[in-house]
């Protein structure tokens, strides 16, 4: 069966791939639903020290290996992608809006493929609706991933506490629904 491609933005896999190691490219779900993460995420974390900082187990060659099975696009769809991140990027620069470059280059990836992407990024969920790009919280990711049986509620509970941890919480606006997905109230600090 094919995949179901989803792309993670940068800070969603910090929240989630240490404490759900593999988290990419194994399938999960009715719809083979597969993890990706955007080509730039390595020169990202490069050009942010304190990413590699904060999240030091980034390097650890484990995660490193995960990470090497990247989105398999076509030269043709490429060229489209970065006409569409020119055109977005010239939005985001013109309008007030926050994404970064990054941000923006991983929502016309999204949009060009028709892929999902996972992002608590308000500024990204905001443009991704501008254009129509199905998006989900990385709440509601752990959400799918517990429906479809991929983790249990402990691994839910245990990545939920590590962002608690590393004071590295989505925006509050984000966070209303844990009661709603998961029928508990969440972790302490949350």
């Amino acid at each position: 069966m094919a995949q179901t491609k989803i792309l993670l933005d940068t800070n969603s896999y910090l929240r989630l791939a240490e404490n759900l190691h593999p988290l990419l490219s194994k399938p999960f779900g009715e719809n083979n639903l597969t993890l990706y993460v955007h080509k730039d995420l390595k020169d990202e974390c490069t050009r942010q020290p304190r990413l590699a900082n904060k999240f030091d187990w980034i390097n650890l060659p484990r995660f490193e290996e995960n990470r090497k099975r990247p989105l398999n696009i076509s030269a043709a769809k490429k060229e489209d992608i970065e006409f569409t991140f020119g055109f977005m990027w010239g939005q985001v620069e013109s309008g007030g809006l926050t994404p970064s470059k990054i941000d923006t280059r991983i929502l016309a990836t999204a949009l060009v493929l028709g892929i999902r992407v996972v992002t608590d990024d308000q500024g990204m969920l905001a443009l991704a609706a501008e254009y129509g790009i199905a998006t989900w919280t990385s709440l509601e990711l752990l959400k799918a991933m517990l429906d479809a049986g991929h983790i249990t509620m402990d691994r839910v509970r245990m990545a939920v506490e590590q962002w608690v941890h590393d004071g590295d919480l989505p925006a509050m606006a984000l966070r209303g629904n844990y009661a709603i997905f998961f029928g508990e109230e969440p972790p302490v600090g949350f």
